[in-house]
């Protein structure tokens, strides 16, 4: 039997005196896009972090692939691709050496490393940029090659951290197709997003999370429908919450 590709039980997560995340469970199965929305500091971020390793926590369990994040944090990792809303890295790097770097850091041998990311650098219209530092590049560019660096170990779970953020219409759009075909390649996705009708064309399944408590989570159709779109029950979960 195929392991879930994210299983969170009971997460708790704390700074100092204020808890970000209470208790946090939910599954998501391989293969499905999975939105997870929430206002700011409602411990979308938080949880994210947790999973990917960059946090530690205060209580519960993940597991991505029956794979647990904390005593098998490589192997876990290993099966990440995680796709940050801030730009966190060398801004003086150039594009094609890291993209190179992160694929050595996976293990990715010579010969396959470098077919990878000539392939990844022309999926993102990054050729004619890739000798370019981080730095010179636009907001656009450097979504793409965020992107980019998430995928060239190829996860199995696709973790995007509000992935079209600064990015022109034109871009985005583009953007939501390569995300469906990941999607219907196989790839499980997990998006988080302020554009709440990026999810609800994307996902078909959706959680909301308000101070810290998940509020809502179910099928997109328990979202929308009867003319409503998902902002509607967005709105109505996430005011007056306790």
């Amino acid at each position: 039997m195929t392991a879930p590709a994210l299983t969170i039980q009971n997460l708790e997560k704390k700074y100092k005196d204020t808890t970000a995340v209470r208790g946090v469970s939910f599954m998501i199965h391989p293969g499905e896009f999975f939105g997870f929305l929430g206002p700011n500091g409602a411990g979308k971020t938080s949880t994210i972090k947790c999973i990917v390793g960059i946090a530690a926590f205060s209580g519960g369990t993940i597991e991505v692939f029956g794979k647990d994040v904390v005593s098998e944090y490589r192997e876990a990792r290993k099966l990440i691709g995680f796709s940050p809303q801030e730009f966190n890295m060398d801004v003086f790097i150039k594009v094609r050496d890291l993209l190179l770097y992160v694929a050595g850091y996976y293990g990715i041998a010579h010969k396959e490393r470098t077919k990878k990311v000539e392939e990844l650098l022309g999926r993102f219209d990054l050729i004619e940029h890739a000798d370019k530092p981080f730095r010179a590049l636009s907001g656009g560019l450097k979504r793409r090659v965020v992107l980019a660096r998430a995928l060239v170990h190829d996860p199995d779970l696709i973790i995007l951290d509000e992935p079209t953020a600064g990015v022109d219409v034109s871009l985005r759009h583009e953007l939501w197709r390569y995300f469906k075909e990941l999607n219907e390649a196989g790839k499980t996705i997990f998006l988080t997003s302020h554009y709440l009708e990026e999810v609800e064309m994307l996902a078909n399944r959706i959680a909301i999370i308000n101070k810290g408590n998940i509020v809502a989570i179910g099928d997109k159709k328990e979202f929308v429908g009867d003319g409503k779109k998902l902002e509607h029950a967005y709105l109505e979960l996430t005011k007056n919450v306790l």
